[in-house]
């Protein structure tokens, strides 16, 4: 039999080694959102074994059959008889196992930090992070809603089709309205296909931010909402969840409302057929078991509150209601992700089939390059050095991504500088590049904003000043050609007689000629 000494005292020492396995972990600083969630995931399952060690141990030392005081008397001898005979039980163990671990602890301990993994065959190896999310989730960056959007819009009695990017939008109004789906009617709230949709929809809320915030506890949340709402309906002040009030009926008569099927009968005699029908027997049983259940659970309190309580819980609606409350703590956190979500959709619309298709295979890419065996990292880096580039004097690279020879740059004269003033002293490297860059948009862009066109006139000029006074030269150039035009240019009469321009224009105003 093992020691009960022993087993506390190496129960007490995992435990350290477990939260020292913690500590490392949460203060090692995530270089990606995938690396931080797959940290977070290990670290909650050091604190399950933290939990259950912790439980064993105070167990242990309740001590209910004695174990312990008994052990503790037979060591507390004074002729350390048992002090020896499991001393030589010790060694004739490790005699015969003498290749036995040390510590075991260590190889699951190796397993929770992820240590233990066997990567040489990389294309069989699946991350476990990975498994957890789907493809359109991204490692827990944005929700895939995809499911709850098609059950949204199959609820009877929507005005219209929502398309997924209102869908998103409908659902971070919650943040001010504190209640889901404010914009629904009561009546499609208290149909069965709200109920099935609003449940659906929490359990994957619960379930991604389970996947996505490990160290959360979110079920002491969520009971929390419950005992919340729980006292709120007893009360009566969860509004237009209640049972559905009497309507009258077509021709103005109330008619027969029927709290176990919650439904109305036009006439007394429908009413009284249907309550020999298989449907109200059940729903008639369903609501007698929920008040037993009620009346179990709650003790004196629903002694106390009576049959109004019992009503209240054995609504059909009740279920909808609890779900459509307990959702919000869930909900309002993931706005953010809400955010992203909806810029992410709107990003993909405007990508091609073939975009789409790389941007699929990039995660791939990414995931095998991050599993890469620790052992092949040397053989891995030892290409990389044979392809790195000498340049110490940092020549630009030709179309192989190597230098171009040095001769080639002093010829095409790439180490002289050429500063252009208007291209807000930007540098150009040779003069190949400085006489290109004239026809380029940076420069003609700064031409519009001195209010200048962009013409061969102003070809090598690089300085605002000099831009400035070659256009007012040219504007005075301009004025003196029109004159010369004017006084250069002959005109001929039908006599032929031989005139300037302006002479001959201002004889035919006369009537002269």
């Amino acid at each position: 039999m093992d020691s009960v000494i022993e087993i506390q005292r190496q129960t007490h020492e995992e435990i350290e080694r477990l939260e020292s396995a913690a500590a490392s972990l949460l203060s090692q600083p995530p270089t990606t959102r995938r690396q931080q969630i797959k940290n977070e995931h290990k670290v909650s399952n050091i604190l399950d074994r933290i939990k259950d060690r912790a439980s064993t141990l105070h167990s242990s030392y309740l001590d209910d059959d004695n174990t312990r005081v008994t052990e503790t008397a037979q060591l507390s001898a004074p002729d350390f008889t048992e002090f020896y005979s499991r001393l030589r039980k010790i060694r004739d163990y490790d005699m015969k196992y003498p290749d036995q671990l040390a510590d075991p602890f260590e190889l699951e301990l190796g397993g929770l930090l992820g240590e233990e993994e066997d990567l040489d065959d990389v294309e069989e190896y699946e991350d476990p992070v990975s498994l957890l999310f789907s493809g359109e989730e991204s490692f827990g960056r944005y929700l895939d809603l995809y499911t709850a959007h098609a059950l949204y819009n199959n609820l009877k009695g929507l005005p219209r089709h929502v398309s997924y990017i209102s869908y998103l939008d409908t659902l971070s109004k919650v943040k001010d309205d504190r209640v889901i789906h404010n914009e629904l009617s009561t009546e499609i709230k208290l149909s069965k296909d709200y109920e099935s949709y609003i449940t659906s929809l929490y359990s994957y809320l619960l379930s991604f931010t389970k996947r996505t915030q490990p160290l959360v506890d979110v079920d002491t949340q969520q009971q929390d909402a419950e005992t919340e709402f729980t006292r709120l309906w007893n009360e009566g002040q969860i509004g237009s969840w209640g049972d559905i009030a009497p309507r009258e009926s077509a021709n103005g008569s109330e008619g027969v409302y029927c709290h176990a099927c919650q439904k109305m009968y036009a006439k007394q005699t429908v009413y009284d057929a249907h309550l020999k029908s298989k449907k109200h027997l059940k729903a008639a049983a369903r609501e007698q078991d929920g008040g037993n259940k009620i009346e179990s659970q709650s003790g004196k309190a629903a002694a106390t509150n009576g049959a109004s309580t019992s009503t209240h819980r054995s609504s059909k609606h009740f279920k909808a209601a609890l779900t459509s409350h307990i959702i919000l703590p869930l909900l309002v956190p993931l706005i953010p992700a809400l955010a992203e979500t909806k810029s992410n959709v709107e990003r993909r619309f405007a990508l091609t089939a073939r975009e789409r298709e790389l941007e699929a295979e990039e995660p791939t890419q990414a995931s095998q390059a991050a599993v890469q065996p620790a052992n092949t990292a040397p053989a891995e880096e030892e290409p990389e050095e044979e392809e790195r580039i000498y340049n110490p004097l940092k020549l630009p690279l030709g179309w192989d991504g190597k230098p171009i020879p040095y001769w080639l740059y002093k010829l095409h004269g790439l180490g002289v500088e050429y500063r252009c003033e208007i291209c807000s002293d930007a540098v150009y490297m040779g003069r190949k590049n400085f006489e290109r860059h004239f026809q380029e948009s940076r420069h003609a862009f700064g031409m519009r904003a001195l209010g200048l066109p962009n013409t061969k006139h102003f070809h090598e000029i690089t300085r605002i000043e000099d831009a400035l006074a070659l256009a007012e030269k040219l504007k005075q150039e301009g004025r003196q050609e029109i004159f010369q035009n004017e006084t250069m240019e002959e005109m001929e009469d039908e006599e032929g007689n031989v005139y300037n321009r302006k002479t001959y224009e201002d004889l035919k105003k006369q009537g002269i000629i």
